[in-house]
């Protein structure tokens, strides 16, 4: 049996800290409004993780309703955004920023590109998908 990869990451003051084992099912960037207000970036970076295999390892973030379909998380000390969870979803999507080897990622493909700002071009070449939930 071949050993699982463990991933680590938290918060920027770290009160809050997580881990998950075995490959990401997906990471990609999300150009959706929504995620560009929550990081406060031109768009988020998101790793999936199965919540089965992931655990809060320190404190827990607060969490928040940002649309009528999911939840969000940050540290309520720093204010580092920490995840984002669909409602009745087997998966977690933290932000890569928040892992401690972020360059460990390597990003597969955008959504929401109908959102996509015309200077934000990186992953150039990587499949897209306009944005598919209804709020």
């Amino acid at each position: 049996m071949s050993e699982k990869t463990t991933w680590i990451g938290g918060c920027l003051c770290g009160t809050c800290r997580y881990e998950f084992r075995g490959n990401p099912t997906h990471t990609g960037y999300c150009h959706c409004d929504i995620c560009k207000k929550a990081t406060g970036g031109p768009f988020a970076v998101l790793v999936q993780a199965s919540l089965e295999a992931f655990r809060w390892t320190k404190g827990r973030p607060r969490s928040y309703r940002s649309s009528s379909i999911a939840t969000r998380g940050f540290c309520d000390l720093c204010g580092t955004p920490l995840y984002l969870q669909y409602d009745n979803d087997e998966l977690i999507r933290v932000t890569v920023g928040s892992l401690d080897y972020p360059e460990r990622v390597r990003p597969s493909g955008h959504y929401g590109v109908e959102s996509r700002l015309g200077w934000a071009d990186g992953g150039r070449g990587l499949p897209e998908e306009k944005t598919q939930e209804t709020f």
